[in-house]
């Protein structure tokens, strides 16, 4: 996914169809010069919708999209012919992706399945014609109802991605190494401090043709459940992850201490993601021989599991990859 081209915000004004007004006619043929109404009714406005679809992993294509107007529906016509109703307008979003009113922040829906639709604005109702308002007393009744008007409201549409693993760590924890190493993804990797300014997603194949979906973040830092640093942007995307691997390097002064920090800044996000399965993966192993790594598991956090694990050796991947299988299952 290229940096420039990952899009996972996005504000536009939606607004909704009129709809038609009911018509006001009478029956006039040959040989009944006084038959009664048949105004029929107006056609109902277009909505706004929204349809889920999976080959979309961005909001890109609705970047510059600032208006979504759907069209009004027609006015209804004589013999009961009601009016046709105004067109939809079918925004296609990823899947993960949550609508919400600007204003308020309020949810309105969410689209987690391939094909789901859901109707963001509805347009408004057609008017009843004439017809429908005759009666014994009223057999020639001259009035119809006009249509309800369309809404316009201002809504935001942000992205979660989907992904069974959310890779957890430290800007330079070795995150994208991992997943360009586990699976096809290409994410830029070097030796600098935020490397990672977007979200990034791969498949990791397992045995027996399974895979799951694996997701790295940017780099979190102390405080960017408060806003400092690139995480707080990106922390909405682990929410909906099964498994969080925390990744702490070898080379850390004090491992515990780091992984204490990412617990708690997820903590103060969202407390409800302490409820997720974890797993701690001490990264760059190959910088440690066999006697460092007996000094260092007495000091890792006892509550969790843990392994070494080293991109560039490979050592450690597959253990990773049964441990990882083994929580999400």
């Amino acid at each position: 996914m290229a940096g420039a081209n990952f899009i996972d915000h996005v504000k536009f004004c939606s607004r909704s169809g009129a709809g038609g007004p009911g018509a006001v006619h009478f029956r006039r043929e040959k040989h009944v010069p006084k038959g009664g109404p048949d105004g029929g009714n107006g056609g109902r406005g277009g909505h706004i919708i929204l349809r889920g679809n999976t080959q979309l992993w961005t909001l890109l294509h609705l970047r510059y999209k600032k208006h979504a107007i759907a069209a009004n529906g027609k006015p209804g016509e004589g013999g009961n012919r009601s009016g046709a109703q105004g067109e939809d307008v079918i925004l296609e979003v990823p899947l993960g992706t949550i609508a919400k009113y600007s204003d308020t922040g309020k949810k309105i829906a969410e689209i987690t399945i391939d094909g789901e639709e859901i109707i963001l604005t509805p347009g408004g109702q057609g008017g009843l014609g004439n017809d429908n308002f005759k009666t014994a007393t009223n057999q020639t009744p001259r009035y119809a109802q006009p249509g309800e008007p369309g809404t316009e409201e201002w809504i935001t549409l942000e992205l979660k991605l989907l992904a069974d693993v959310g890779l957890v760590g430290f800007p330079n924890a070795g995150k994208s190494t991992l997943l360009s190493v586990l699976s096809e993804a290409r994410p830029e990797v070097a030796d600098y401090p935020f490397t990672t300014l977007t979200p990034n997603l791969g498949v990791v194949a397992y045995r027996d043709y399974k895979s799951f979906v694996m997701a790295d973040i940017p780099g979190i830092i102390e405080g960017a459940s408060e806003g400092k640093g690139l995480g707080i942007r990106f922390l909405r995307h682990i929410e909906r992850n099964a498994v969080l691997l925390f990744m702490v390097p070898a080379d850390a002064d004090d491992i515990q201490k780091e992984y204490d920090i990412l617990l708690d800044e997820l903590k103060k996000y969202n407390p409800e993601l302490l409820d997720k399965k974890r797993l701690l993966a001490i990264s760059k192993a190959d910088l440690l021989d066999g006697e460092l790594m007996e000094e260092i598991k007495p000091m890792l956090p006892e509550n969790i599991p843990s392994l070494f694990l080293s991109s560039i050796t490979q050592q450690g991947l597959d253990q990773l990859k049964n441990e990882i299988w083994l929580a999400l299952n």
